[in-house]
């Protein structure tokens, strides 16, 4: 299994949902978790909805920082528009998705976000396999 770390700055939005959808469509096949470089301590309300929506609960997922991360060698490190806000973390590639991030928006915005990950993700399992 390929191991995955999703980052984001909150990790309370887009990595949440990365991570989600990854340990769903990617069962079996990619070993997913999620961090940010600033936690706010809580997933986001309508990220939790939006997934439920998907038929993917996160709402059990916590919001985390770099050192609540297990020591894992990284196959892949998925940045989610974070940019220079996230630490560098060793992984045998590094990906950048330009994701905007959906906090203070309307929550289409979050379902249109959470379509974007969902694509982004069933792609990577694709190139996993």
């Amino acid at each position: 299994m390929k191991k995955v770390l999703f980052v984001c700055i909150e990790n309370s939005c887009r990595s949440q949902m990365a991570e989600g959808f990854a340990r769903k469509l990617g069962e079996h096949i990619i070993e997913a978790y999620s961090s940010g470089s600033r936690p706010s301590g809580k997933v986001n309300e309508m990220a939790i909805e939006v997934m439920r929506e998907a038929g993917v609960d996160i709402s059990g997922h916590k919001s985390k920082g770099f050192d609540a991360l297990p020591k894992k060698d990284f196959d892949y490190v998925v940045s989610l528009g974070c940019g220079d806000a996230c630490p560098f973390v060793p992984a045998g590639q590094h990906i950048a998705w330009s994701i905007e991030d959906p906090k203070g928006r309307p929550i289409e915005f979050f379902r249109k976000v959470r379509d974007d990950i969902r694509i982004k993700v069933e792609e990577l399992v694709r190139y996993c396999l």
